[in-house]
C-alpha cells in the first residue's frame, strides 16, 4: 500500500471528513514522526511499533567491481520494531 492509497482507504471510512483534510492528517503524522527521530527521539505506537534511529559508524568498505577500499562515513538509518499486537495479528492465519 502506498501513502496515496492509505489516504484514499481513510477518506472512505470517514466520509464526513473531506479527503484533503484526511491527507493533511495523515502527512501531519508522518511528518512528525520523521522530525522526532530526526531529533533523535523514539517514537512508539503501542499495539504497531517503535521507530527509531541507530546509528552505524564509520568503516572502511570495498568496491565490488574493483575490490578497491572506499571509506564510509557514519551514517544514521531508521529501525522499526514491530510490536507484539502487530506481529500476533500477522501470525494469526498462520497458525490454523
Amino acid at each position: 500500500m502506498i501513502k496515496s492509497e492509505l489516504i484514499q482507504k481513510l477518506a472512505e471510512k470517514n466520509p464526513h471528513l473531506y479527503q484533503r483534510d484526511v491527507e493533511r492528517i495523515v502527512n501531519t503524522i508522518l511528518d512528525e514522526i520523521v522530525r522526532a527521530m530526526a531529533d533523535g527521539n523514539r517514537v512508539e505506537l503501542r499495539g504497531f511499533g517503535a521507530f527509531s534511529v541507530k546509528y552505524r559508524k564509520a568503516r572502511i568498505a570495498r568496491n565490488p567491481r574493483t575490490g578497491e577500499p572506499v571509506h564510509v562515513g557514519e551514517k544514521k538509518v531508521p529501525f522499526f520494531k514491530t510490536g507484539k499486537e502487530l506481529r500476533e495479528r500477522l501470525n494469526a492465519d498462520s497458525d490454523s
